[in-house]
């Protein structure tokens, strides 16, 4: 027969397991990410809600741009353009919108006053709202689309 004290720790650790159990199942439940395959689906999932979004509203030239592997601020850049600083600030207004109403998404935003380049970081996807000149003038896509083998990036 276990004495008391070989008990007791038996029911902490009883209880310990059963809280971890627990905080798996609920961080599943409310959409946490527990490994890299379901980083990866997130961020394909999150990705097809951002161009989604984009589509909705009318952006133009939408390019997506495989970042994994290349860095680690983020899986995909979205690259896009409005008509006019009104037409950009509203698109990044309502992806930011939809991806926080939808989806939980939180995302920081820069440049959004200005409407002529605005950043979204939305953790795994980076998404760039260009005026077509200012788009132009950066050629932000150059930069960071991968080059196929046996070329060389032109700058």
């Amino acid at each position: 027969m276990p004495s008391a004290g070989a008990q007791a720790a038996r029911h902490q650790e009883d209880n310990v397991l059963s809280y971890t159990e627990q905080a798996v199942a609920q961080a599943t439940v409310s959409g946490a990410r527990m490994s890299a395959s379901s980083d990866q689906t997130f961020s394909d999932a999150l990705l097809g809600h951002i161009l989604s979004s984009l589509d909705d509203d009318k952006a133009e030239e939408i390019v997506t741009i495989p970042l994994k592997g290349l860095s680690e601020m983020a899986d995909y850049m979205v690259v896009c353009s409005g008509r006019s600083t009104r037409q950009v600030a509203a698109i990044a207004d309502k992806l930011m919108d939809r991806l926080k109403i939808e989806h939980g998404v939180s995302t920081k935003v820069e440049g959004k006053e200005t409407g002529d380049w605005v950043l979204i970081d939305a953790g795994d996807v980076i998404v760039h709202v260009f005026r077509p000149e200012v788009r132009d003038f950066y050629q932000l896509e150059k930069m960071w689309m991968p080059t196929a083998p046996g070329q060389t990036a032109k700058a």
